[in-house]
């Protein structure tokens, strides 16, 4: 059964997809079956530049689990990230 749960943003950064290196434009996260990964369903992301056609794609899935664990992971990355640049722009 599809779930039809879609999430699509924007994306500013690069992947790498079958033709090499290319710039983001969006960026998709789907909970649905899986094409590659033998699951029942799977959380999937594609990093995707919609003017370049289907080559310009990177692609992953995930179980629900590893979804969670990579969510966690994250967060602490992004408020890492973020208090180093904090401390970058007080003392410049």
């Amino acid at each position: 059964m599809c779930t039809s749960i879609v999430e699509i943003v924007a994306a500013e950064g690069a992947g790498k997809g079958e033709d090499g290196w290319f710039d983001l434009t969006h960026s998709v996260v789907s909970y649905d079956h899986p094409h590659h990964a033998l699951l029942e369903e799977a959380i999937t992301l594609d990093f995707v530049n919609r003017g370049m056609g289907p080559s310009a794609r990177a692609a992953v899935e995930l179980t629900l689990e590893a979804a969670k664990a990579l969510h966690a992971a994250l967060g602490r990355a992004i408020v890492a990230a973020e208090e180093e640049e904090s401390g970058r722009r007080i003392a410049g």
